[in-house]
């Protein structure tokens, strides 16, 4: 299998390190990190999918004026993960399965630009969007993304094993045992991080069970930082269960310092791990082109 990282869904948002840790001016970056994997039986599986094309190019009343207006979303078409594929060369039919790590309206935008494919995500997260019950779940669950719901396929909270010290991870149907769904509950009922077992091992998208890579690092004199606040205080406020958010976040700390389960995780908005895990995947390729010529 071989994985794309696309950005679908870059922010600009006032507060420059309050928001991201690194930028030197007023201006944060934060990132809406998605993937693509390629796949030798089941086509292309989409891991989140970002802002939508419809997004990109009429955003009210689709996206939550507040939260987007304070992002500040780049609203670029060319940064869809529709347009990010068609450049590698795939069709939106050759996207057959979506695994969704929860259906905030910055993962699920893009939904609707792939109608042909399965979507897999947790009961939980399929029911609270449904529902919409609470002020916060009418802003963040926009069901005009979303197109036929029908297609969704979804997974009890239950019913799943265990995988590195996480409970209930589930083996998703009709894909390979390489990709799995780790529930996450916390930042939403349903929230979860998808695994991915590559040539180099185990990768683990968190998507936003953490905000910044500080979160999974404890302050220290080695350079680590404390998280930014900015990027703190808007996790905080989107948490269903803020309890449940530390205690994952606690757990894939565990991971994280672990040397019997080394593995790279990142999240959605973190630019750096964006970047460094873009570069990391581009340079796979060569690294095997390298082995089957020695």
């Amino acid at each position: 299998m071989r994985i794309h990282h696309l950005d679908c869904g870059p922010m600009r948002p006032f507060g420059g390190a309050l928001m991201d840790g690194v930028s030197p001016g007023l201006v944060g970056r934060l990132t809406c990190h998605c993937l693509a994997i390629e796949t030798d039986h089941e086509g292309i599986v989409l891991v989140d999918t970002g802002l939508g094309l419809r997004d990109m190019v009429r955003p009210w009343p689709r996206l939550p004026a507040l939260n987007a207006g304070a992002l500040r979303f780049r609203f670029d078409p060319d940064r869809t993960a529709l347009r990010h594929l068609k450049r590698l060369g795939f069709s939106p039919r050759d996207v057959r399965h979506i695994v969704m790590t929860h259906l905030d309206f910055d993962h699920a935008g893009g939904l609707i630009d792939f109608p042909h494919a399965r979507v897999h995500l947790m009961e939980a997260e399929a029911v609270a969007a449904k529902r919409r019950r609470t002020t916060i779940d009418r802003v963040r669950y926009r069901p005009a993304q979303w197109g036929d719901t029908s297609r969704w396929h979804t997974y009890p909270d239950r019913a799943g094993g265990r995988w590195f010290g996480f409970d209930a991870v589930v083996q998703l149907d009709n894909l390979p045992p390489e990709i799995l769904l780790v529930p996450l509950p916390g930042h939403t009922p349903g929230h979860a991080g998808v695994a991915i077992e590559g040539p180099r091992g185990w990768v683990l998208h968190a998507a936003d069970a953490y905000f910044n890579r500080a979160e999974m690092h404890p302050p220290s004199s080695g350079g680590v930082k404390a998280p930014p606040l900015g990027a703190l205080a808007y996790e905080r406020l989107m948490a269903w269960n803020a309890d449940l958010a530390r205690a994952n976040q606690a757990r894939l700390r565990e991971l994280v310092a672990s040397r019997e389960a080394s593995m790279a995780v990142f999240c959605t908005h973190d630019p750096v791990e964006y970047v460094a895990m873009t570069v990391w995947s581009a340079r796979e390729p060569e690294r095997l082109e390298g082995q089957r010529a020695a």
